[in-house]
C-alpha cells in the first residue's frame, strides 16, 4: 500500500540508485523460485514465502521513498525518535495494567524486543555528536525522552537489544573498523563476555525462577538454544530451551537427503519436517508437523536459495557494514552498525527476514539521504 501510494498518488520512479542498492536482495528473491520450479508445492505455501522474501526489499523502498518526501535529515530523525518514544509510553502502559511485574516470563510475554526505541534512544544520544546541532531545543523534553526510552528498553530483558546495543555503541565511537586499535577494543568486548559466560555456567539457576534469576538462564542457555540438538522431542522443557538448534537440525537433515538442494535450495514453498506435532499453535491444536520459517536465518536461507543464497545474503550484509571505511558520519555508522547487527540477528531471529523488524525501513531513508546534495555537500565540507 506504501509503496502504491509513493508511485502511483506521487508520481515517484524507482531510481537507478535504490535498485543498485536492493539488487542481491532481489537475486535472493529470485533465486528461491529455481527450487519451486523443480518441486510441486502448494500455492499457500510459495505466497507465504514470497511476501517473507519480498519483506526486505519493500521495508528498504518505504524508507528511501519515504525520507525522499520528508527530505530533511533533522525532521526525519525527529519522527523516528518521537514513535519511539509514544511505543515507550504504550510499553509502560501494557506493563503497569497487564502483566504481573515480579515474573520475567509475564513481562516478556508483552514486549520481547523493540528495535525502534532503541534506535530512537542512540539517535537521541548521538545525533549531536554526529550533526553538530541538538535535536530538541528544549533540554528538558531532551531528557524526558531519553529517559523513558532508556527504561523502556531496559524493561525489554531482550539478550538481542542488548547486543543490538552493543554494536551500536561500538560502531558509533569506530570501534567496527578493523585497526589495531579496533581489534584491541574488540578483544576487550570479547575477553569481557568470555569471562561473564564462565561465570555462568559456573552457578545453577532454576528455569522456572522469576525475575533476575529468570533472565540469567535465558543468558546461560543461549549457547544451546541455538547449537545444542541433541534433545528430548518428549521433553518440552527440553526442546523449548534449544528448538532453534532442532530446526536448524531438521532442516540440514533434510538437504542431505536432497544433497541439490545445497546448490539452488528447495525453493518458496518448501516445507521443514519436524518429525513430530510440536505444540505451536495452541494447547487445544494438534500441533505444527511442518514449518516454513526457521529462527536461524542462515539456516533459512540455505535451506531456501542454497549456497548461493547464503553468500548474496552474507555479501550484501558486508557490503552494508563497509559503509563506516568511506568516512566517519552519522548515516555511513548507522548502516555500518545495521550491517552487523544483521549478521549477527541472522543466528536468532532470522535477521533481515524478520517479519517485524523496521531497520530495514532505516536503512532505505539512510540510502535516501545519502543521495541527496545536502548530503553530499556536507561530504565535500
Amino acid at each position: 500500500m506504501a509503496i502504491g501510494i509513493f508511485f502511483f498518488l506521487e508520481k515517484e520512479s524507482l531510481s537507478v540508485f535504490v535498485v543498485k542498492n536492493i539488487k542481491p536482495l532481489l537475486v535472493l528473491f529470485f533465486l528461491g523460485f529455481a527450487g519451486t520450479l523443480v518441486n510441486k508445492y502448494p500455492v499457500v505455501n510459495i505466497v507465504k514465502d514470497i511476501t517473507h522474501f519480498i519483506k526486505p526489499i519493500l521495508g528498504i523502498l518505504i524508507g528511501y521513498y519515504f525520507y525522499k518526501k520528508i527530505n530533511n535529515f533533522r525532521t526525519f530523525v525527529s519522527t523516528i525518535v518521537l514513535i519511539g518514544f509514544l511505543s515507550a509510553l504504550v510499553h509502560f502502559v501494557i506493563l503497569i495494567f497487564f502483566s504481573k511485574t515480579d515474573n520475567l516470563s509475564d513481562i516478556r510475554e508483552f514486549g520481547k524486543d523493540n528495535f525502534l526505541e532503541l534506535f530512537s534512544l542512540f539517535f537521541l544520544g548521538f545525533y549531536k555528536k554526529f550533526q553538530n546541532e541538538s535535536l530538541f531545543q528544549n533540554p528538558s523534553k531532551y531528557y524526558l525522552y531519553f529517559v523513558v526510552i532508556l527504561l523502556s528498553s531496559i524493561l525489554y530483558f531482550s539478550r538481542t537489544m542488548m547486543v543490538t546495543a552493543i554494536i551500536l555503541l561500538l560502531s558509533i565511537y569506530g570501534y567496527t573498523i578493523i585497526t589495531v586499535k579496533g581489534l584491541r577494543n574488540i578483544g576487550i568486548c570479547l575477553g569481557l563476555f568470555i569471562a561473564f559466560y564462565a561465570y555462568l555456567f559456573s552457578v545453577k539457576l532454576d528455569r522456572n525462577s522469576k525475575g533476575a534469576e529468570a533472565f540469567f538462564y535465558k543468558m546461560q542457555n543461549a549457547p544451546g538454544e541455538l547449537f545444542d540438538t541433541k534433545i528430548d522431542r518428549d521433553n518440552h522443557a527440553e526442546l523449548w530451551d534449544h528448538w532453534r538448534g532442532y530446526e536448524a537440525k531438521r532442516a540440514m537433515a533434510l538437504m542431505v537427503d536432497n544433497p541439490s538442494s545445497f546448490i539452488f535450495g528447495n525453493g518458496h514453498g518448501s516445507l521443514v519436517n519436524l518429525r513430530f506435532f510440536a505444540p505451536l499453535t495452541g494447547p487445544h491444536d494438534k500441533g505444527m508437523k511442518y514449518i516454513s520459517e526457521l529462527h536461524n536465518g542462515y539456516a533459512y536461507l540455505l535451506y531456501k536459495t542454497g549456497i548461493i543464497g547464503l553468500i548474496i545474503y552474507i555479501g550484501f550484509l558486508i557490503r552494508i557494514y563497509r559503509n563506516i571505511y568511506k568516512s566517519r558520519n552519522f548515516v555511513y555508522t548507522v548502516l555500518s552498525a545495521i550491517g552487523l547487527i544483521f549478521l549477527f540477528t541472522t543466528i536468532t531471529i532470522t535477521g533481515l527476514y524478520n517479519p517485524k523488524d523496521i531497520m530495514v525501513f532505516i536503512v532505505g531513508a539512510m540510502l535516501s539521504f545519502s543521495n541527496t546534495d545536502t548530503f553530499k555537500q556536507q561530504q565535500l565540507s
